[in-house]
């Protein structure tokens, strides 16, 4: 299979609302989505899946993904998916799926991750595995493999180097709870808005910036209106490949043997890829002119204000046990 041909097999006169209706075809037909374009290492990271199935799978498959947000975003994609309609399996944030299962954000919780090779240990590890059965159970959405990579700062569009100027400051989160505790609990002023609105948002002034990784800032132009990047280093990013239950199950046994192999397979590539592109692609910016970096000021003070809030969200949900875990890791 070519890349060409992943991103372009599309169904001739196919619309969104046929889509939606879930019609079957003839051939297997598995329809992913992207919110981003070629170059972005989640559409690559899907491309690698596509053919990393068709290598270990005798039947006949192909794939049909949909690129630029085409399909929605991906608080559409979860519903998509819990419903069995219009996708089979995309890559998003797990914080996306929290009103379906609540405790899925433990595994993308800001200041979670010490550095690459603490995230890299999860990651390879079966320590999400309770994370995994609850979106299965609650949310039908099965975990294929986990890709990601992306350090995400602080993106603005005003300077920002301290805890005095992050107080009370108007900033874009993801939809989970945990992530708008974790900087309130920084004293910013953090509010849940669609990720398609955050551009114009920032450009009339509702909120003064965001939090996101390099290549999203890049590939979505973000830097025209929020130009300063502060390096708080959060979150290293979890992104599940994740495949609608519905559709997994209708599958032959031997195409889910192939698929679940090439979603660990394709996580492994696709969290090189991204963690090897973050910088580069922040440091293209920088070179371009498009953004303006510098550190924050005293960020082990971010680290010990945070602890009290994961401690809290994490026996709430009765996951006190793979904080610890997690983090001893």
């Amino acid at each position: 299979m070519t890349f060409m041909k992943t991103t372009t097999t599309l169904l001739k006169g196919a619309t969104l609302a046929a889509l939606l209706t879930g019609a079957a075809s003839a051939q297997t037909t598995l329809r992913g989505a992207s919110m981003f374009d070629n170059d972005h290492a989640f559409t690559k990271t899907m491309v690698r899946f596509a053919e990393l199935v068709e290598e270990n799978y005798d039947g006949e498959v192909e794939f049909d993904l949909r690129l630029n947000g085409e399909l929605g975003v991906e608080s559409d994609y979860v519903t998509y998916l819990n419903q069995g309609v219009a996708i089979d399996y995309t890559i998003m944030a797990p914080s996306n799926m929290a009103r379906f299962s609540p405790s899925i954000p433990l595994m993308d919780m800001p200041f979670l991750f010490r550095d690459l090779d603490h995230w890299n240990a999860v990651l390879s590890s079966d320590a999400l595995a309770p994370l995994e059965a609850e979106l299965l159970e609650t949310a039908d959405i099965v975990i294929l493999g986990y890709t990601g990579g992306g350090v995400r700062n602080l993106v603005s569009s005003e300077p920002i180097a301290n805890l005095d100027e992050l107080n009370g400051h108007r900033m874009r989160v993801m939809g989970a709870p945990i992530q708008a505790q974790i900087f309130a609990a920084l004293t910013a002023a953090p509010s849940a808005i669609s990720y398609s609105e955050v551009y114009n948002a920032i450009q009339t002034g509702v909120i003064a910036g965001f939090e996101n990784e390099a290549a999203s800032i890049q590939n979505l132009k973000f830097y025209e209106v929020a130009p300063y990047v502060t390096l708080t280093r959060h979150t290293i990013t979890v992104r599940p490949i994740v495949m609608s239950g519905k559709t997994y199950r209708d599958l032959p046994a031997d195409l889910q043997e192939a698929v679940m192999a090439a979603g660990s397979e394709a996580g492994a590539f696709g969290r090189a890829l991204e963690s090897g592109e973050d910088g580069e692609k922040l440091q293209e910016m920088i070179d371009a002119g498009q953004v303006f970096v510098n550190e924050f000021e005293g960020r082990e003070a971010l680290l010990e204000m945070v602890v009290p809030v994961q401690d809290a969200y994490a026996a709430e949900l009765g996951a006190t046990e793979l904080l610890e875990s997690i983090r001893g890791m």
